[in-house]
């Protein structure tokens, strides 16, 4: 009886949303469109674990399923929270439909409305854990992310301050989070798009230089009369000493990497010229 209940109230939002959704396109036009989803955290999480699982989750289930266009993806959102809902499943992947209800133009009282209605069938506990979590994603009052805070939150490493002590060094603004002050000297720099440090070179006697380990973004990393290096999460670039080099974001995003200093005698850095736009504009 339970699953007979659900399956009625889901088929009478569909029907409710989806006539939302046709107003709301003769308004528009027929020629609407929404932008294509794109899913990577199967891949991101269990691509190792489970690949054939993270194959259904990120190009099946969001991949096929959530960019097929016989519904809106509003109507899309407000299903998939019913059913979550329904489960009593009010986790974090609840509060990630919510957000993505939110994002594909579900309104505060839609919102509220679908949660109420779902409640005398689903049950009233679950609807107070519901509106938790709604609360917290439609809250009018909160300050919206800036770049730079949404941009932390993909990363496991702080982004730290505003990188002061060197910024003649810098175009665009980096910030700098210590990770390691003892044993061995690991930094974590960010760079907002564009930002990249000028040319310059690691000196040392013997030993020394430094490597990057790249934690977030996309950005490049350049020797002198080489081709640049693209840097997505997990690269590492080994930097010989006395080897003129710069690294940075790319122009389309953010980009942090991790800085080790390696160990060797009189070891120094030279700064030198700054990386022109001419050079730079050529990166994609």
């Amino acid at each position: 009886m339970k699953k007979f209940l659900i399956s009625i109230l889901a088929i009478t939002f569909i029907a409710q949303t989806s006539s939302f959704a046709i107003g709301h396109k003769q308004k528009e036009g027929k020629n609407m469109t929404q932008s294509k989803i794109v899913q990577t955290a199967g891949r991101d999480n269990l691509g190792n674990f489970a690949p054939e699982f993270a194959h259904f989750n990120d190009d099946i289930l969001f991949g096929e399923n959530w960019n097929n266009k016989d519904l809106s993806l509003k109507t899309r959102s407000i299903i998939t929270v019913i059913a979550l809902m329904s489960q009593g499943i009010t986790d974090s992947s609840l509060k990630y439909h919510l957000q993505n209800a939110k994002n594909n133009g579900v309104t505060k009282e839609e919102i509220a409305a679908a949660i109420t209605h779902t409640a005398f069938y689903a049950g009233w506990p679950k609807a107070w854990a519901t509106f938790n979590l709604a609360k917290e994603v439609w809250n009018e009052n909160t300050k919206a992310l800036t770049d730079k805070e949404k941009y932390a939150q993909t990363i496991m490493f702080p982004i730290g301050e505003p990188n002061t002590a060197y910024a003649k060094y810098f175009i665009g603004q980096s910030y700098i989070a210590p990770v390691s002050t003892k044993q061995v000297k690991i930094y974590n720099v960010t760079f907002e798009p564009k930002c990249r440090n000028n040319w310059h070179v690691h000196k040392a006697k013997s030993g020394g230089g430094q490597m990057l380990i790249a934690v977030g973004g996309r950005g490049y990393y350049q020797e002198w009369g080489k081709e640049p290096i693209e840097m997505k999460a997990g690269d590492v670039i080994n930097i010989p000493a006395n080897v003129k080099h710069w690294h940075g974001a790319a122009p389309d995003s953010w980009f942090s990497h991790l800085a080790v200093e390696i160990e060797g005698t009189e070891t120094s850095n030279e700064w030198l010229e700054a990386v022109t736009d001419e050079e730079y504009n050529k990166l994609k």
